[in-house]
């Protein structure tokens, strides 16, 4: 919850700011809720929720005034004005920043600093006891990553990548990229530095059935590649590691093991042959003789379905997780750690494995518009006004909110980007409390106060459906919706 400190001089501007009258005098202090959910569980209607800011927020779609929260507050901060239930902290958080006196702070981090300054003193006071085990300070994750400042957007590592879990997309199709899969190609060692050798070419094609980007071409019966003084431009996009697809993975065949990506087809083939009529019958006529051409026709079969490998895609976090549709078993597109990629980089160097990790910070650009708290897989974020709180021991650094961030304030390892396409935003204001809180918020000025009408109302030109104002509203009047596209974060 909200505390005052000593400081506190009863001036009243949290009082007068606070959105659901939660703060009040006491003895000439501001004393607000205490946010400890007797009311939200005593609701008979289910019409308090707790939001991700860890408050509680009344919906009034939902309450239908009968006082049971009122009577069951511990602390009678609760009270019913016309119908409307107030007195609940949603945890806004902007009494803080109301407070002349700098005397409002957040419980969460007093309490919190309390409890290590307590555990600190019982060490001190019982030596002999272990030291205390103190809490993780950064999460990790091992992994190939890419150093976009040495890549020079070859291709190369693509290219020779077992599982494809490199993916390299490149702006100037059909122009010499330098990833030298030519001169690896060519029986005849015919190409050396992008420079053919005609009297030594031997007209087999193998480079230009082999170019990653098209840049051979054959004419008149010689074998040119195409250059360009131009700077190359793009994306590398990778596995990142993260193990979210095997946790998603509904039949077990793709695990991380020690730390590393492994994917048993069989497993899948077993599963596609147990969801098939007579299923006893092929496992033991055909599975035995080893036919895995069948396996592969009636995995396909199962692929004309919602796929059993399905949700571990839709959650990977960087798409490079599909179906094998040119092999027809199973998946591709996950990093088994081999190492192959960083073996070819032989020039610029740029593949490496490495460490990433993260200390749960975000820059002073956080909107707190919600969506890393919304879309995070493991529910280790918790939305605070203007920063976030990120639970470490639940984070596998899977970079799923730095890649939906509309601002850019968490920091992300990979060029991969989620931006907002496109969204509605609407204000029922049969539900709106008028507390302006929405307006205050937005980062964009989105949010209108129509004050002579007593209204608020959305500037649709102006909002970029962040969801800042939603997952601020004490009231739950927002109608919200918003679509993600594809695109690269350079």
């Amino acid at each position: 919850m909200f505390l005052s400190t000593n400081k506190c001089e009863g001036i009243g501007e949290c009082i007068n700011i606070c959105p659901t009258e939660a703060i009040r005098l006491i003895n000439g202090r501001a004393f607000s809720c205490i946010t400890c959910g007797a009311c939200f569980d005593a609701c008979p209607n289910q019409a308090i929720f707790k939001n991700r800011y860890e408050g509680y927020v009344v919906d009034r779609a939902k309450c239908n005034g009968c006082g049971v929260c009122e009577f069951t507050c511990p602390v009678d901060s609760i009270h019913i004005e016309d119908g409307i239930v107030k007195g609940i902290c949603a945890r806004c958080g902007i009494c803080v920043e109301a407070c002349p006196t700098n005397s409002r702070l957040d419980g969460f981090d007093l309490i919190e600093n309390k409890q290590i300054d307590f555990l600190k003193s019982f060490n001190l006071a019982i030596p002999n006891l272990k030291q205390t085990i103190p809490a993780k300070i950064e999460v990790k994750r091992n992994c190939v990553g890419t150093s976009i400042d040495e890549c020079i957007l070859c291709g190369r590592c693509d290219y020779y990548c077992p599982t494809n879990a490199i993916n390299v997309n490149i702006d100037q199709n059909g122009i010499c990229t330098k990833c030298r899969v030519c001169s690896d190609v060519c029986p005849a060692d015919a190409i050396t530095d992008q420079v053919v050798d005609h009297d030594k070419c031997v007209l087999c094609l193998n480079c230009l059935k082999n170019c990653p980007n098209d840049a051979i071409i054959l004419e008149d019966f010689k074998v040119n590649i195409v250059k360009s003084d131009e700077e190359i431009s793009g994306s590398i996009i990778s596995c990142l590691n993260c193990g979210l697809c095997a946790d998603n993975n509904v039949s077990g065949a793709l695990k991380q093991i020690d730390g590393k990506m492994r994917y048993d087809p069989s497993v899948d083939i077993f599963n596609g042959f147990s969801d098939l009529e007579d299923d006893e019958k092929l496992l033991k006529t055909d599975t035995d003789k080893g036919d895995m051409k069948l396996a592969q026709d009636l995995l396909s079969v199962e692929n004309e379905s919602p796929t059993l490998n399905q949700k571990s895609i839709e959650n990977c976090p960087v798409s490079t997780l599909k179906e094998d549709i040119n092999e027809g078993l199973g998946l591709i597109g996950y990093c088994v750690s081999c190492g192959r990629c960083v073996k070819v980089c032989d020039k610029q160097y740029a593949r490496q494995f490495e460490s990433v990790k993260w200390d749960g910070k975000v820059s002073d650009d956080c909107i707190s518009c919600g969506i890393c708290s919304e879309l995070c897989p493991k529910d280790a974020i918790t939305l605070k006004r203007g920063d976030i709180h990120v639970d470490l021991d639940k984070c596998i650094l899977c970079e799923t909110c730095g890649i939906h961030c509309p601002t850019d304030a968490i920091p992300k390892t990979t060029m991969a980007k989620k931006s907002i396409a496109s969204g509605f935003n609407l204000i029922d204001n049969k539900l709106c409390m008028n507390c302006k809180l929405c307006y205050r918020i937005c980062p964009e000025s989105a949010i209108i106060d129509r004050e002579d009408i007593n209204m608020m109302m959305v500037d649709e030109n102006k909002c970029i459906y962040c969801g800042a104002c939603v997952n601020a509203c004490p009231a739950k009047a927002f109608i919200f919706e918003r679509e993600f596209k594809n695109s690269i974060n350079d």
